[in-house]
């Protein structure tokens, strides 16, 4: 990683290493992404900063076709710096988005650190973010990360690894995630913290369809630290959504930690987890998990392992 600092010095700001970003845009057709990053830094600093690489925005925009990313990223760094902050590093991020067709990430991180520091700040390491808009076909997740960390610090911040997320979203068709997290560290630090390795997460979300999660994790740590902190890791959890059609998850979990802090913390591990939602079909959870340490730490806090929880 020496190459990797020196890099980082030379920097003052740099942004959109190897990514594609689209704003208030009507595309009817093919949007593609193929980065491959090995030993460069990219860097964003400022209030608004935010730093993509190897990664996929598309915001306030109608897409009739095919959303594709594919990052092979390693020995690298993405840093953003500032108030409300985003870095991303082989992700696809869709912000009042419209698709009608494939939203596709597939991401290969290796030996790389993605970092975000700022007040609501965010940072996603070879993961899918919904927040808005809708997506009728299928949101795939392929994620393959090993010895690399993702790191958000910040009040109300969130740190996604190989994850899944939908926020205020519509999906008619199939969530699938795959990731295979070896030997890294996904660390979320702030008042509302969340980090979620390995995990599908929706709230106030509707899917008519499959959502599955089919996580191997293996000498790997998952922490979050904060007020209202939860950690997730192998999971699917659920807040305020509705689904018609299937839930399922999948992790086999090895020589790992899942380690949330807080007042009213909640850590999850190989579970599915479930809050004033509905859901009309069929649940299932299947977890493997050996050697493995799932901690909540707090006033009113829940450790799950290997669980359904229906509240």
């Amino acid at each position: 990683m020496k190459k990797v600092v020196v890099a980082i010095a030379a920097v003052s700001l740099v942004m959109g290493f190897s990514s594609l970003s689209m704003a208030q845009s009507d595309i009817k057709g093919t949007l593609s992404n193929k980065a491959t990053v090995k030993e460069s830094a990219n860097v964003a600093i400022g209030k608004n900063a935010n730093a993509n690489m190897g990664s996929m925005g598309v915001k306030n925009s109608n897409v009739k076709g095919t959303v594709s990313n594919n990052a092979n990223i390693e020995k690298s760094a993405n840093v953003a710096i500032g108030e409300n902050v985003t870095a991303n590093m082989g992700s696809v991020t869709l912000q009042d988005a419209n698709v009608k067709g494939t939203i596709s990430n597939k991401a290969t991180v290796k030996e790389s650190a993605n970092v975000a520091i700022g007040k609501d700040t965010t940072a996603n390491m070879a993961s899918v973010t919904m927040k808005g808009g809708s997506v009728k076909g299928t949101v795939s997740n392929n994620a393959k990360i090993e010895k690399s960390a993702n790191v958000a610090i910040g009040e109300g911040t969130t740190a996604n690894m190989g994850s899944i997320t939908m926020d205020n979203s519509d999906v008619k068709g199939t969530v699938s995630n795959k990731a295979t997290v070896k030997e890294s560290a996904n660390v979320a630090i702030g008042k509302d913290t969340t980090a979620n390795m390995a995990s599908v997460t929706m709230k106030n979300s509707n899917v008519k369809g499959t959502v599955s999660n089919n996580a191997k994790i293996d000498k790997s740590a998952n922490v979050a630290i904060g007020e209202g902190t939860t950690a997730n890791m192998g999971s699917v959890t659920m807040d305020n959504a509705n689904v018609k059609g299937t839930v399922s998850n999948k992790a086999t979990i090895g020589e790992s930690a899942n380690v949330a802090i807080g007042k009213n913390t909640t850590a999850n591990m190989g579970s599915v987890t479930i809050k004033n939602s509905n859901v009309k079909g069929t649940i299932s959870n299947n977890a493997k998990i050996d050697k493995s340490a799932n901690v909540a730490i707090g006033e009113n806090s829940t450790a799950s392992m290997g669980s359904v929880a229906v509240e």
